[in-house]
């Protein structure tokens, strides 16, 4: 039995290793682009705009109407009399049908198969807000496994000058003042430590959201990453005319509206019918019939309301025209904005990793050597750890703005 629980067990840590998966940048971006579910829902509405749009050249559905025709109340009168006079009255069933102006339904097929194409611009646009959010908690999540490394770090050097001022103190080598501060921020790091891996868990609980799955799913990211370079790009308006989803939405808004104003157009056409009846007449009066053609004629009076609104959908357009060239100005403006952040910040991490945090560790160390052959106390030496420490995690902040700096541009160049 205690070999049954303990090939159980076993089974059981393997599978929960198994589930605790590394996952890409890559991976977790291209699942949110297939299970999110408001992405599932523009599907639907697309799928739900081009099934309307087969019925765009449907017929009016034909009147049919039958009943008594010119028959007196008198019912005496819808005999014939013996005279060789027939009677009079008539039943009738007549049958009309309005024929489509094929050149309104050309335009109202060519609108309504249009209008999908606005949804599949804003699927895109709200795609690229998903994509954006995950990568700002993959990276932010990545920073925090790189503060966690360095508190590591810094426990141990803690840990050896906690164990060596205790031992320096006993044998009268050393003082203890320097020994409670190194106490103090061992806690510290503890209590840093506590709040990073809640940031992780909030992290993994977004990710999870973005992906569609189960929110405490565990798994791990690769923490390697790429700062790209967009100090050389240029910004101008043509680039975000092809590139920003939300730009390319207005761009079908006013196709639709010049299509719209193509079926306003047509309704301004004649409209042409045909009308039968047949007529049963009474008491031997023969049976008849009339075949009629119809034509709607669209007068003044009438097509007020469809020239207005031709004037409108002109005005929709422009507006729609104005929207599109403000919003590619003010990308346009947002993202030089941030290449210049972009490349001052690169200038002041490059600063802190050649310069400033190499020269921190040279003077640790040699302040540790110092320390080692009793020339230095440990209050040099935690001094020297705590400005290496402090400025470490104040490099991994930088870093973290701008990985943040790069997935906001990319955001609004719309780079996925």
């Amino acid at each position: 039995m205690k070999i049954f629980f303990a090939a159980i067990t076993s089974m059981s840590l393997l599978c929960q290793a198994a589930a605790a998966q590394t996952l890409k940048l890559n991976d977790i971006l291209d699942s949110i682009q297939q299970s999110y579910p408001s992405l599932k829902m523009y599907d639907a509405q697309i799928q739900s705009l081009d099934a309307a749009a087969k019925g765009a050249k449907s017929w009016m559905a034909p009147q049919v109407s039958t009943g008594l025709w010119m028959t007196p109340y008198n019912t005496n009168l819808w005999k014939a009399d013996g005279a060789g006079n027939t009677g009079m009255g008539q039943y009738m069933i007549s049958a009309e049908q309005m024929f489509p102006n094929k050149k309104y339904n050309d335009a109202n097929e060519a609108y309504m198969k249009a209008m999908s194409s606005v949804e599949k611009e804003n699927k895109q646009a709200t795609l690229n807000e998903l994509l954006a959010t995950a990568k700002k908690n993959y990276y932010g999540w990545l920073i925090i496994e790189k503060k966690l490394s360095v508190l590591a770090q810094s426990e141990k050097l803690l840990e050896f000058m906690i164990t060596n001022a205790e031992t320096r103190y006993k044998n009268g080598l050393g003082k203890i003042s320097a020994y409670y501060k190194a106490k103090a921020s061992l806690g510290t790091i503890e209590n840093m430590r506590v709040e990073l891996e809640n940031e992780i868990a909030q992290k993994r609980i977004a990710i999870n959201t973005l992906m569609n799955r189960a929110k405490q799913t565990d798994f791990s990211i690769d923490t390697n990453y790429a700062v790209k370079d967009y100090s050389s790009s240029l910004f101008d308006s043509t680039l975000f005319y092809s590139n920003r989803s939300d730009i390319k939405a207005i761009d079908k808004n006013i196709q639709l509206t010049y299509l719209q104003q193509n079926v306003e157009k047509a309704s301004l056409k004649p409209q042409f019918g045909v009308r039968y009846d047949h007529m049963f007449g009474f008491g031997g009066f023969p049976m008849q019939y009339t075949l009629m053609g119809m034509m709607k004629i669209p007068m003044n009076w009438s097509t007020k309301m469809n020239k207005a609104n031709i004037e409108s959908l002109k005005w929709k357009a422009l507006s729609f025209e104005d929207q599109k060239v403000s919003m590619a100005n003010e990308y346009s403006g947002m993202a030089y904005q941030m290449q210049q952040n972009i490349v001052a910040k690169k200038k002041q991490i490059e600063l802190f990793d050649k310069n400033i945090i190499p020269a921190l560790k040279k003077n640790y160390e040699s302040t540790l050597l110092a320390y080692e052959q009793n020339t230095e106390e440990l209050f040099e030496l935690y001094d020297g750890w705590e400005t290496l420490n402090n400025t470490q995690l104040e490099f991994l902040d930088q870093l973290d703005q701008l990985l943040s700096m790069q997935v906001d541009l990319e955001k609004v160049l719309e780079i996925k």
